[in-house]
């Protein structure tokens, strides 16, 4: 009988910053669930007050799965011990602009720049390497960027 290996399952990281603009946690939790759905293993990676919010909304991991640091992602995808097939990094901030150049440069995954907020046009105007990015004025509402996430539909790409 012939050695048959199982298909690889896709999978998404997650880049969370800091949750300084309340839609950052509704739309990771959409997107895990838009990426369950697709047959795509998200894992989240945030600083801990982003991990903190999201494990704290979902204490029987109804949603959620693996989450790690975001320091600690950086270096497994540096030390090439891991990668993924996608990465969404939120951005609100420069922060953001930097890790997802951070992970544009050091990855293999398709990157998506998701950027919202108040300022949320300034912020793409700093986006000077190739990504795909969605963005929304979104701070309190998560409906602006659910559409334009919607409209994108990474899980199918």
């Amino acid at each position: 009988m012939a050695d048959e290996t199982p298909p690889r399952i896709p999978t998404a990281l997650l880049v969370l910053g800091c949750p300084q603009v309340p839609v950052q946690t509704s739309i990771a939790f959409y997107l895990i669930s838009r990426l369950k759905k697709a047959g795509i293993t998200p894992v989240v990676a945030g600083n801990k007050a982003a991990n903190t919010l999201l494990v704290v909304s979902d204490p029987d991991r109804h949603y959620l799965g693996e989450v790690i640091d975001l320091d600690r992602a950086v270096g497994l995808i540096t030390e090439k011990k891991r990668d993924f097939d996608r990465c969404f990094v939120f951005i609100h901030n420069d922060a953001g602009v930097s890790y997802a150049a951070t992970m544009g440069a050091i990855s293999g995954a398709k990157l998506y720049a998701l950027v919202y907020g108040e300022h949320f046009d300034e912020q793409i105007k700093k986006i000077d390497f190739p990504c795909t990015v969605i963005a929304a004025k979104a701070v309190h509402n998560p409906l602006p960027l659910k559409k334009a996430i919607d409209e994108v539909a990474p899980w199918a790409a």
